[in-house]
């Protein structure tokens, strides 16, 4: 089979890889632009923006499987605005639309595992949920996998944990170091990964994955230590807020912000495994947290920055920003562009106007008259659920072939994003970020309320 695996050069996609490799044609998707090494002749790299449609209908072409191990969480432009739970939603969609294109035949997703309390869900793994929906709603078949902390030498989760070991011979512990959850050793996670591509009756099924121990962060600290042969002392601090946890965290691992603040969300409520649940393999058993942290260990650099720990690599000077917006009863994208056309000028932006020339939309002031900005609508690229146009130019952009606004429908119709991707601003970056990119959210929030004002309207 040839398996296209979105997220191939992260921690757990390049195991997959190497995992899969010689038994079946592998595609690895990768937004970076370096030369991948070539190591074999059933191996194939194919950059991949995941936030480009087209990008990802040529990434999978030709696929028979499609892996999807993405998550958004770290910036994906020099500018980002919007949450990850929207970055999320886009590159999903944009997954899920490209494989029904290319008849990809099975989607499988590695997900998190979801509280038993579903009030109490963090927003990282509701955004975790979300993207099942957005897979759940398509006509191809998804096999969803869910997962806690995966323990692996290059995993952001375990690096941080063993980073605040080697350094901390006494550690102040707030009160979400001692929720339980169930973590599962990334070898475990590439058996079940494999399992399910070979076993076509494992589609359209929701599996757990975790292993035997049910342990708090701060019972694993300890017996990371223990293994090392290490003595550190765990002093409990309940009045430590989130907050300065994750600065102390921070400051201490050297890891962004991007990934401690959700990981700490997520470890403040239990994680537990459902028996009825948990995926069974003929003669397997999952790894006791002691084997799968001296596993972990032996992969793990002490001497090496991980990979998730450095700034991403982002377009220079590039602009992203996604809003989420209520979509009015029977709506859809078309609409909201089309509303969005009629808005602009009465939302007065300034001395900004609007005007629409057949499929060109050009955003300028009067006196004198200046075109800010051009945009171009692109009917051979959008649908009813999908609106887009091209940034052709104007005097506060630069001339890029890959500048865009888009709208669309996700969710099945339950909300709209409008998304900007890959914008280059004419004026200076620090003139831009003061005026010209909060005009923008200010626009698109007083937009959302219009939306959601004619949504109550019925």
């Amino acid at each position: 089979m040839k398996v296209a695996i979105a997220g191939a050069s992260g921690f757990i996609g390049k195991a997959l890889v190497k995992e899969l490799s010689g038994d079946h044609l592998i595609v690895g998707l990768s937004r970076s632009r370096h030369t991948q090494k070539q190591e074999q002749s059933s191996l194939e790299w194919r950059y991949c923006d995941l936030f480009s449609l087209l990008d990802a209908e040529k990434a999978l072409e030709g696929a028979d499987i499609a892996v999807y191990l993405v998550h958004s969480m770290r910036p994906s432009a020099h500018l980002s605005q919007g949450s990850f739970e929207d970055f999320d939603l886009i590159v999903a969609d944009n997954f899920v639309r490209a494989a029904e294109k290319n008849k990809v035949k099975r989607i499988i997703y590695l997900g998190g595992l979801l509280p038993e309390d579903p009030n109490k869900t963090s927003l990282h793994l509701r955004s975790r949920h979300e993207v099942e929906e957005v897979f759940n709603k398509s006509p191809i078949p998804v096999t969803i996998l869910r997962a806690a902390l995966i323990l692996g030498g290059e995993g952001s989760s375990f690096q941080i944990m063993a980073r605040l070991v080697d350094r901390l011979p006494l550690m102040l512990c707030p009160t979400w170091t001692s929720t339980p959850s169930q973590p599962v050793a990334l070898s475990d996670v590439l058996k079940a990964l494999r399992f399910c591509i070979e076993h076509r009756e494992t589609e359209s099924k929701v599996y757990d994955l975790g292993g035997p121990d049910l342990i708090s962060y701060r019972d694993m600290m300890y017996r990371l230590g223990r293994l090392q042969g290490l003595e550190r002392s765990f002093t409990p601090l309940p009045f430590l807020t989130p907050h300065l946890s994750a600065l102390w965290v921070r400051l201490v691992t050297g890891a962004p912000k991007d990934l401690i603040n959700p990981l700490i969300e997520s470890l403040r409520v239990p994680l537990r495994v459902r028996a009825d649940h948990r995926l069974e393999m003929p003669d397997h058993e999952y790894l006791g947290i002691v084997d799968a942290l001296n596993e972990a260990l032996k992969s793990y650099d002490r001497s090496k920055k991980p990979h998730a720990f450095k700034a991403p690599d982002v377009g220079r000077f590039e602009v992203r920003s996604v809003q989420r917006m209520p979509l009015p009863q029977g709506w859809t994208a078309e609409d909201v562009a089309k509303e969005y056309m009629k808005f602009l000028p009465t939302a007065k932006p300034g001395a900004v106007r609007v005007e629409v020339l057949d499929r060109w939309i050009y955003f300028f002031v009067a006196f004198p008259y200046t075109r800010l900005l051009v945009l171009e609508y692109s009917p051979d690229r959008s649908w009813s659920h999908r609106q887009l146009f091209y940034v052709r130019g104007g005097l506060f952009s630069k001339k890029s072939g890959r500048g865009r606004l888009e709208f669309r429908e996700v969710l099945g119709g339950e909300a709209c994003l409008a998304a900007i991707h890959d914008f280059k601003p004419r004026l200076p970056w620090f003139v831009y970020k003061v005026t010209q990119a909060l005009v923008h959210l200010w626009v698109m929030k007083q937009f959302a309320r219009h939306l959601a004002t004619l949504k109550k309207m019925g």
